[in-house]
């Protein structure tokens, strides 16, 4: 029998109430995780495993299915509460326990939900691991005896913990005083310690995002909407404005003028910075998103740039295996691997803060040699549009594009791992070149794709 595959790049996720989102799936989870971790040799007495959550309703139901699969399986259980998935890291590594799990959709709406897990060094786990777990999952739900149960406790002091930890990422010196910000959390797990964050550090600081209500994650705010954010940096004309979404991992920037920095834009402002001081260790990772203007603003600094599969652990594969400490996606999923071992957007934040007051800039000033290309990427949605990324008649149309763009543009081909959809980017300076260009190669995938 075939076994069944759970895991996907960023953990397990889909709609609530549908498996394996559900309360029967996360007890039998819980239990598994607890197996497995039971199981290695390394462990001294009783694991321990940390959960947060963000603030979707359908964590507090999750929290307890977990809790209580971990607890029969002779697992002790810290219960965090609403807290940001680096968070978890963080305190999964400090408070030494074996692992930690994040209740979080990210970026989702609240009817979707998820499970992410991180090692006991504060990293996704191995696929080893996420192997057994699964492994563990088709086997008999077994409870140890009474004398064997784990227990759980709330962790009262973790956002106490993580406040600080933050603080400590920036120098001793640091201070944002007279700097006016807005933050939008999202109605996410950033609501209660991002503000907190900001304001000990000296900076003016309102919020927006910061009422959840169980519904209203990622709800016309955050990151994926940071239309509220521009309008509010403007009204109130703050110096900056800081969009997290729903679980704080991802950070996107607004300027003093309202305009939009993404993760592209934060990388060369962090890259320039640390270059200039020496810091920057190794080349910098983005993926095939990443906008081609980057990688030519990057050459300009002698600064190289790899490019990564998307998603956040091949960027962290890649930064292992290069000995890099910048990367991250367009999204805003940034890696500052001297400051934290997972994206954390406050304390990417931090970073952009502490480089920009370093030079006497404000953002505008120190993206501007940061010339982004134009980008469109269109979606060829057909049965059959994966398959045909294999056939010559797309291998030639994409040839005769990267030929047409060589040393000024870009083309990336890229499937859909879940849906029969295949994503056509191109990127060069000229936008009619692009569009034309782009729905050529999309024209050649859906033929190919309806003739097979």
């Amino acid at each position: 029998m075939t076994q069944r595959k759970y895991f996907g790049t960023d953990g397990i996720r889909g709609l609530v109430g549908q498996w394996p989102i559900s309360a029967d799936f996360m007890l039998r989870l819980g239990r598994a995780v607890g197996a497995v971790l039971g199981q290695q040799a390394s462990v001294k007495g009783r694991p321990l495993v940390l959960i947060g959550k963000d603030t979707r309703v359908s964590g507090y139901m999750f929290e307890s299915a977990l809790e209580a699969g971990l607890v029969a399986a002779g697992v002790d259980v810290g219960l965090l509460g609403p807290m940001p998935t680096p968070a978890v890291a963080l305190l999964t590594r400090s408070l030494r326990a074996q692992a930690g799990i994040v209740i979080s959709a990210s970026h989702n709406p609240h009817h979707d939900n998820g499970i992410k897990f991180f090692s006991a060094h504060g990293e996704k786990l191995s696929d080893a691991i996420e192997q057994a777990i699964e492994q563990e999952l088709d086997a008999d739900f077994v409870t140890v005896s009474s004398e064997q149960l784990g227990k759980a406790t709330r962790i009262s002091d973790a956002a106490t913990r993580y406040v600080e930890f933050c603080k400590s990422t920036v120098a001793e010196d640091f201070s944002l005083h007279g700097v006016k910000l807005v933050l939008d959390c999202a109605h996410g797990a950033t609501y209660q310690v991002a503000p907190q964050v900001f304001t000990e550090l000296g900076a003016e600081v309102s919020v927006i995002g910061n009422r959840p209500d169980g519904f209203n994650i990622n709800r016309e705010v955050g990151s994926t909407h940071p239309q509220a954010l521009q309008k509010a940096v403007l009204e109130q004309q703050a110096d900056l404005g800081i969009a997290f979404d729903g679980d704080g991992d991802r950070v996107l920037l607004v300027d003093r003028h309202g305009v939009l920095a993404d993760g592209d834009d934060i990388l060369y402002v962090l890259a320039h910075s640390w270059h200039a001081q020496g810091l920057l260790k190794g080349p910098v990772v983005g993926t095939l998103m990443s906008n081609y203007g980057l990688q030519l603003a990057l050459d300009e600094l002698q600064v190289s740039l790899i490019r990564a599969n998307v998603g956040d652990r091949y960027v962290l594969q890649q930064l292992r295996q290069h000995g890099g400490v910048l990367g991250g996606e367009t999204s805003g999923h940034i890696l500052c691997l001297d400051r934290a071992t997972t994206g954390d957007g406050i304390v990417s934040a931090l970073a952009v803060l502490e480089a920009l007051l370093l030079a006497g800039q404000d953002l505008a000033t120190a993206r501007q040699g940061l010339h982004k290309l134009p980008q469109i990427m269109l979606n060829v949605r057909a049965e059959g549009a994966r398959e045909a990324l294999g056939s010559e008649p797309v291998h030639a149309a994409l040839a005769e594009v990267e030929r047409e763009l060589h040393g000024r543009g870009r083309v990336v081909l890229r499937a859909s791992g879940t849906e029969p959809l295949v994503r056509v980017t191109v990127e060069a300076a000229d936008a009619a070149e692009v569009r034309q260009l782009a729905e050529r190669l999309a024209g050649v995938v859906k033929s190919v794709a309806e003739r097979s």
